[in-house]
């Protein structure tokens, strides 16, 4: 035990608790839609924000002071984790997910860093197997050091496209061993500043051929997780490549991997490219590649991901609406990618924020799944589209030509008038949930 969370007791779902730090709405035990709300939700925390950040922002440096900086160190690593994972057991959620440059330190040479990441990962075997709390997924930070400035796999320098796909192995097998239930690829560099200088069709191609090799890998040694694309539309990069799902769909049918990969994604990218999150997930659901999501939010008044907790009911409701509408999550969850804001020192900010989140969610699971169970949403989508179930109507879709099309408006007189999509009903409809 550590003391950084010194006098923070478990967290426990009490809805008459007359403290922050209680649920009033997250009850794991509690049957939503057939399943335990904990395997509704299946929580994980972002090992990357709460415990590697430092409180930067673009205009200043680091503001929190924590035991484990500088975090330059096996050891520090060791302290690090020794937190984490005692975090994890007083939130009692399921799962966490990292960077590789999350838990250890950048080695003087690649073999250094492989080996600090292998000594980490047995850490963390221990750890999970004393908690219970398993690995949602992990990835690979192939942004943060000055070697990806132009990117990893779409990078011109074969020699930096030969390191990151080195990474990325030694970070599925990593995940492998922790027994991870997905592997996300986040390009975070994954794109361009200049079209001066930038080749889009050779950088295109060797994303996808890296792609191949990542899910050839996972075959070749039984990785049973999914592998995930996170869409993003911009920042760091002017212009990324993986801007959002239906960009990404595209990428896939390309290369033909359509098949292989599926989706994490993130509310706050969503919102960077001009979508709201339900749309995202309702795409990737339509295109059967939804896999897991990152939940948080963007300041609103800010053009930039700023990974705030969510706090917004409605949202949130929106969101899980489309999830337990396409069945579920099957390998992936609800990971916090979100952080305290920089002023927010003290340790028990971190487990507040969690708290928070993880009822907001409960609350937005349980509209969402009375929706559903109401069944008024998707009444009123069938009633708007009930004239083509009419078999005429079905036939002028799948065998009509423009000729007999014209044909018929002209015998029958076809003349419409437009019909209420109702924008208002619905919305005063979804208020009576949340």
């Amino acid at each position: 035990m550590t003391n950084f969370f010194d006098g923070i007791e478990p967290i426990r779902y009490d809805p008459s608790a007359e403290t922050d730090l209680a649920y009033r709405h997250y009850n794991p035990d509690e049957i939503v839609m057939g399943k335990r709300m904990e395997d509704q939700l299946r929580f994980a925390v972002a090992y990357w924000h709460s415990f590697a950040w430092e409180g930067g922002d673009p205009f200043g440096g680091r503001t929190f002071d924590r035991p484990w900086y500088p975090q330059d160190s096996m050891e520090m690593a060791r302290a690090k984790a020794d937190v984490a994972f005692e975090m994890f057991a007083l939130l009692g959620q399921p799962f966490f997910c990292f960077h590789d440059a999350d838990v250890r330190p950048e080695g003087a040479s690649f073999a250094e860093s492989q080996r600090n990441l292998e000594e980490i990962v047995d850490y963390f075997g221990e750890k999970m197997e004393a908690t219970g709390t398993k690995l949602l997924w992990g990835t690979a930070n192939m942004f943060t050091h000055r070697r990806f400035m132009a990117g990893a796999a779409t990078n011109p320098d074969p020699d930096v496209f030969a390191w990151s796909a080195a990474t990325v192995k030694n970070c599925i097998d990593a995940t492998k061993k922790l027994g991870g239930q997905n592997y996300v690829l986040w390009g975070g560099r994954e794109g361009y500043e200049t079209l001066l200088n930038t080749d889009l069709v050779r950088e295109r191609q060797q994303a996808g051929r890296f792609l191949q090799m990542v899910v050839d890998y996972k075959h070749k040694i039984g990785f049973d997780g999914a592998i995930l694309i996170e869409p993003k539309p911009q920042e760091p990069s002017k212009h990324q490549y993986d801007y959002d799902v239906n960009t990404v769909y595209s990428f896939l049918k390309e290369f033909g991997l359509e098949g292989e990969v599926k989706m994490n994604i993130e509310q706050g990218h969503a919102i960077l490219a001009g979508h709201s999150f339900e749309h995202e997930l309702a795409m990737a659901a339509a295109f059967g590649i939804l896999g897991s999501i990152d939940m948080n939010r963007n300041d609103y008044q800010s053009g930039w991901d700023t990974d705030q907790f969510p706090n917004s009911v409605p949202e949130v409701a929106l969101a899980y609406y489309e999830i337990l509408k396409a069945g579920g999550f099957t390998t992936g969850g609800t990971n916090f990618d979100a952080k305290l804001r920089r002023q927010s020192l003290d340790p028990v900010d971190l487990i507040a924020g969690h708290v928070g989140a993880m009822d907001v969610c409960a609350r937005g699971l349980k509209a969402a799944a009375a929706m559903l169970e109401d069944g008024g949403l998707e009444k009123a989508r069938g009633e708007r589209y009930a004239g083509w179930d009419a078999p005429k109507n079905r036939d002028m879709l799948e065998n009509g030509t423009l000729e007999s099309i014209t044909e018929r408006v002209l015998s029958e007189g076809i003349d419409p008038e437009p019909r209420s999509g109702r924008q208002e009903r619905l919305e005063n409809y979804i208020n009576r949930f949340v």
